[in-house]
């Protein structure tokens, strides 16, 4: 229900409640002490009523001072004085401070006593006060228990909102931090690039004269590299140009079962690694060579690894290669993580013409690890990134077998863009 509707229906509904006060006010104005004077007294009460819930300790003030209006007249209790019991109720349930209900109740003390004297009985004054004594009591109550429920439901929305706005930030700070990973790694190989280049030309110097022939496979080896290290600057300068990571979108939760005991979102920034799976220096620059080592280590920390290539390998650039390693590094690791030990994982790795295909799937059987799987990014958001930064495209999500699986689309330089998705 929209807050307009409900907005709405609050309206409706108070101003209900005031023409019952009012109607209630007019309708014995013959037979009621005070006649028409009377019966201006009983709608001064309900127009107050209209704004019960906006000023409550106000109109509760007007309400009472009428009540006593007509205590001091000698009415006694008229049809109307139910307004007093709805003006209890909005200052209990609705003030800003639970004081202001305090003293109503102890004004509506007095007036009830108030009113069982000039009440018409055959009985002792205190049997009519304590009638009116338990249902202005009853009223209070009431009041005091919605307006608890009010505040707890206050409260849970408060910190529902604070914990949405904290992972919010967790999420933009972890893009952050993983596409600085990424720069830090594209200048490494941009770097690389340039001193292969420098090595070349001075080869191509010193044998332009000797041995033309392999002057000039040196300087086309310059010009290839150059190229590449132009498009691997290009990718650099539009990580570090994005000015405020959005938070990724997220993945649906998997469904519940023994083969996950939580969200597989990859996050968790838990950097220990006893098992040396993510243990890299920082100026190594992994390759897709050494994936099959990278997956012994796992199969050494407790996963069935099935590792297969297919297609034709064709020459990669430094940048796919890192991202295709770590992608499948992360992969593994959530895997290590969510699906545990002793679970069955199979990659596959696939050359098209234009594409590379990263293909990882879990069967989910494993066991809890009993140490924490090490992480060497953010899972999801950091492989999202990585392959955004190629134009790529990334698809994780639950099995409607059981298990997990991720798949990578990485386009080499022919082919055309895409959009990252997840599903």
């Amino acid at each position: 229900m929209s807050a307009t509707i409900l907005r709405t229906r609050t309206v409706v509904f108070d101003v209900v409640v005031a023409g019952a006060v009012a109607l209630f006010g007019v309708a014995a104005v013959s037979a009621q002490p005070g006649g028409w004077f009377s019966a201006a007294v009983g709608l001064g009460m309900a127009v107050a009523l209209l704004w019960r819930r906006v000023r409550p300790a106000a109109v509760t003030a007007v309400v009472a001072a009428l009540a006593f209006v007509q205590v001091a007249l000698g009415w006694g209790p008229l049809p109307y004085d139910v307004a007093v019991l709805i003006a209890l109720y909005s200052v209990v349930a609705y003030a800003d401070r639970l004081r202001a209900g305090i003293v109503a109740g102890i004004v509506a003390a007095v007036g009830v006593v108030l009113a069982a004297v000039q009440t018409p009985s055959q009985v002792a004054w205190y049997f009519p006060a304590l009638f009116y004594g338990l249902l202005t009591g009853a009223v209070w109550l009431m009041a005091l228990n919605v307006r608890t429920r009010r505040l707890y439901v206050l409260s849970l929305e408060e910190r529902a909102a604070t914990l949405e706005r904290e992972r919010e930030a967790e999420a933009r700070a972890a893009v952050a931090e993983e596409r600085t990973r990424i720069a830090r790694e594209l200048h490494d190989v941009v770097a690389h690039s340039m001193a292969v280049m420098i090595v070349q030309a001075d080869g191509a110097r010193y044998m332009i004269d000797q041995s033309p022939e392999t002057a000039r496979t040196a300087v086309r080896i310059v010009a290839d590299t150059g190229r590449q290290a132009l498009e691997d600057m290009r990718r650099l300068v539009g990580v570090l140009r994005e000015p405020d990571p959005a938070e990724p979108a997220a993945a649906p939760p998997p469904a519940p079962g023994p083969d996950r005991a939580g969200a597989h979102d990859g996050g968790g920034t838990d950097r220990d690694d006893p098992a040396g799976l993510t243990d890299e220096p920082t100026h190594r620059r992994p390759s897709v060579t050494e994936v099959p080592a990278l997956l012994d280590r796992f199969r050494a920390a407790g996963l069935r690894v099935g590792w297969t290539v297919t297609g034709t390998p064709a020459p990669l650039s430094q940048g796919v290669e890192l991202t295709v390693y770590r992608l499948v590094q992360e992969a593994l690791t959530n895997a290590l993580k969510h699906a545990g030990v002793g679970a069955g994982v199979q990659v596959t790795l696939h050359h098209a013409a234009d594409t590379v295909l990263i293909d990882v799937v879990d069967d989910g059987r494993g066991r809890p690890a009993a140490t924490p799987a090490p992480s060497g990014g953010h899972g999801l958001v950091g492989m999202r990134e990585r392959v955004s930064v190629y134009d790529g495209s990334l698809t994780a999500g639950p099995r409607p077998a059981g298990g997990w699986q991720v798949r990578a689309r990485l386009p080499l330089p022919s082919s055309p863009a895409t959009e990252v998705s997840t599903v």
